[in-house]
């Protein structure tokens, strides 16, 4: 019959550190196992140079340690004539090894005890790596690296060994290298942020979870002399605005320039769609109309009533849903527009985007050719705020007027104008705005060479949004007047 382990006796717990009693198996107070507390050795062991723990002699026979792992073939000892001789018999005395000048010598094991093993063979100098580096690109037409030659007086007994690499082949990757590929085998994209997960449907990193840049997080377009770019935001979760810009010409040949910037309304349901229904739908009227003899501002007219029918169409969704979601508001958005020929420019919009012109010579002033349906512009028309004490209220950017199917009496605005000097529209949403205000503002925010570099003057414009709190998307389209040939763009 098996019995407990005879222990030591302890005077106090390991584990709680309470007073124990001798004979106790158990303490009291936790009920920790005392047969698991192994026993004090007599004296401390001498450690030899070669790492093992020779027996001490007053110690009595050594406890039974835990089972050693297989023992792996005896390294062959070199003999006379370069052979190696076979490893003793079971039982034979083994002599001991031959220490280290200087080191010291165990005492003599005792009658009956066992023989410490011998240490093992002085290990060998690593071998330089020969695998391949993954954090470095192989140079084209470069010899591949060969592993240095070992002597056999380098291995003990001259038995070939392989080598052993001196760094790890899977190191992080360099970031050159990994910046490269943008999508995996089979046109799968891959994640942005770790660049090794497949990125899933709805644009998340499979691996990190990382979301994925949408396409209408940053977006510029350049058309011959018309630009726009139109960006996120810094606190917005995706991009709401859209634009259109284009050219066409007019039935006596001369050049029109077009520019549509949308801004969706984010209190109602899917305000991106809105958007970019809308802006799409406007230039295409333009884009038909024109060209067959429609007076600009006509045209215009007719294009924010087209872009309305658009967004109108969304909210046409079955009875069902709208059952799921009685009291979401139908998709909705501001709209403005902006026509350009050689000698007119006319501008078009309802809600609170707004147009600026901006004059070449910075000598002349700027204007801002709209004004806003919002409830700070009723304020100040009806002369019950100044217009600093309307804009800084709360509920300034509260909008009186949008396209969208719950939307009031729809009431499309058109302006035109005949500059007598150059220049360039400026038609932007609030998200740039909101940062140069008055006419004045917007003038020191375009650069002076706009009128020749459209879109670099919309990426600083984007820029000042940016920099400013970027609380919204920054959309804006520049429009040089009086309209250019298609082909005139950024130097």
């Amino acid at each position: 019959m098996s019995q407990m382990p005879q222990q030591a006796a302890l005077s106090k717990c390991p584990s709680c550190e309470e007073p124990l009693e001798s004979g106790d198996r158990f303490c009291g107070a936790c009920g920790y196992d005392l047969s698991v507390v192994p026993a004090r050795p007599t004296d401390e062991p001498t450690i030899v140079m070669n790492g093992s723990v020779p027996h001490q002699g007053s110690a009595g026979p050594a406890p039974a340690g835990p089972p050693p792992p297989p023992a792996a073939p005896s390294w062959p000892t070199p003999g006379r004539d370069d052979t190696t001789t076979a490893p003793p018999a079971p039982g034979t005395p083994v002599p001991p090894p031959p220490q280290p000048q200087g080191a010291p010598v165990p005492p003599p094991s005792p009658q009956g005890a066992p023989v410490p093993p011998p240490p093992p063979p002085p290990a060998a100098p690593p071998a330089p790596s020969s695998g391949v580096r993954f954090d470095r690109r192989a140079q084209p037409g470069a010899p591949a690296e060969e592993p240095a030659p070992s002597s056999p007086a380098q291995r003990p007994g001259g038995v070939h060994q392989p080598a052993q690499p001196d760094e790890y082949p899977l190191q992080a990757p360099d970031p050159r290298v990994a910046a490269e590929p943008a999508r995996a085998a089979g046109g799968t994209a891959v994640c942005v942020a770790c660049r090794a997960g497949r990125v899933d449907d709805d644009g998340y990193c499979e691996n990190c979870g990382h979301a994925q840049p949408r396409e209408r997080d940053h977006m510029e377009q350049e058309c011959g002399p018309v630009a726009a770019v139109s960006d996120r935001g810094l606190r917005h979760h995706r991009n709401e605005d859209a634009f259109t810009v284009t050219t066409t010409a007019l039935p006596d040949g001369s050049p029109a320039s077009v520019a549509i910037v949308c801004d969706g309304v984010s209190s109602a349901t899917r305000p991106d769609e809105a958007s970019l229904a809308a802006s799409r739908a406007a230039s295409e009227s333009l884009l038909a109309a024109l060209p067959h003899g429609t007076h600009p501002q006509q045209a215009m007219h007719d294009a924010i009533i087209a872009a309305a029918e658009a967004v109108n169409a969304l909210a046409d969704e079955p009875a069902a849903a709208r059952e799921h979601a009685p009291h979401q508001n139908a998709p909705a958005c501001t709209i403005v527009g902006a026509v350009v020929t050689a000698g007119l420019l006319i501008v078009g919009w309802v809600g609170d985007s707004r147009a600026y012109w901006i004059p070449v010579d910075r000598s002349a002033p700027a204007a801002r050719l709209t004004e806003d349906d919002s409830w700070a512009a009723q304020m100040v028309a009806a002369g019950l705020m100044g217009e600093a004490e309307a804009y800084a209220d709360q509920r300034a950017h509260a909008i009186t007027g949008w396209l969208g199917a719950d939307a009031y009496d729809l009431e499309p605005h058109t302006a035109a104008f005949k500059p007598d000097r150059p220049g360039v529209v400026v038609v932007c949403t609030d998200g740039l705005w909101n940062y140069a205000e008055s006419a004045d503002e917007m003038a020191e925010a375009v650069p002076v060479d706009a009128a020749a570099r459209p879109l670099h003057a919309a990426r600083v414009l984007v820029g000042h949004a940016l920099d400013g709190g970027g609380h919204d998307n920054v959309t804006v389209a520049l429009v040089p007047f009086p309209a250019v040939p298609q082909g005139a763009g950024s130097a």
